[in-house]
């Protein structure tokens, strides 16, 4: 397990070192750049998810609010609909899922001419608010503690993040290290008010602790960015599983909209 840790450490300070994300935040990672101080941004990323178990739906009210320029806090409040292919078992329906309480510290930051590197440190805290559907992102019903370090250096020209975080599940055993990395690629001229469109290239290994499974995604993406608002869309594939038939994944499709205010 050291070796693992030790592994994706090296990796993300790779990725992090060798290139530089684009104008928009990444649609399904994470990025360090904050906005300035008491500002707020609210948001949506719907998620269609089909798996050999069924077909989910994860319909969440997204709201960040930065006291300071380098401290982020924020809320997920996500509506999950369900449809179990063992319908006699646990059936359909829709239902409130697990809240989500997020918190990020920017603790390092070196800017140059038109471009930044910046790292934050980050912890998403899951309630056990949704049912227990063992639907993990969803609904588990569970308490699960994430805690990360988001990485990314960007330019006008294009761009890179990265996250390693750990996600300690102590009532599912399901504990997860979990290494992100995000390729930004601006289509626009820089111009102002913003007016740009980013295409993403997203990568996710998950690897699941105590029952050895492993999970590689990829997730290719576009975005438009108009003044205060974001819009963007996004096919996440799955290139290698080692998981239970019941739990591989085919396909998620994310559609999502950002307002700064």
């Amino acid at each position: 397990m050291t070796t693992i840790i030790r592994a994706l450490c090296v990796t993300i300070l790779c990725w992090s070192s060798t290139t530089a994300i684009a104008q928009g935040p990444p649609i399904l990672g994470d990025k360090p750049i904050m906005l300035g101080a008491n500002r707020a941004v609210f948001k949506t990323l719907t998620e269609f998810r089909k798996t050999n178990e069924g077909i989910f739906w994860r319909l969440p009210a997204m709201v960040h609010y930065l006291p300071t320029s380098n401290m982020l806090v924020g809320v997920y409040i996500p509506m999950v609909n369900y449809h179990f292919a063992d319908q006699d078992a646990r059936g359909g329906g829709t239902t409130l899922g697990d809240i989500e309480l997020l918190y990020k510290y920017q603790f390092y930051r070196k800017d140059g001419t038109g471009k930044t590197f910046r790292m934050v440190a980050k912890t998403l805290q899951t309630l056990p608010t949704g049912k227990k559907l063992d639907l993990e992102g969803m609904s588990t019903g569970l308490y699960q503690g994430y805690y990360g370090i988001v990485a990314g250096y960007e330019s006008i020209k294009y761009g890179i993040s990265s996250e390693l975080g750990y996600q300690w599940s102590p009532l599912n055993l399901q504990d997860e290290v979990r290494l992100k990395a995000g390729i930004g690629l601006p289509l626009l001229k820089p111009s102002y008010p913003v007016n740009q469109v980013n295409l993403f290239f997203e990568y996710q290994a998950s690897y699941f602790v105590e029952q050895a499974n492993f999970m590689v995604l990829y997730g290719q993406g576009i975005q438009y960015a108009k003044g205060r608002f974001t819009f963007e869309a996004a096919l996440q594939l799955p290139l290698w599983q080692q998981m239970e038939e019941a739990k591989r994944r085919q396909y998620s499709i994310y559609l999502g909209m950002r307002y700064v205010l």
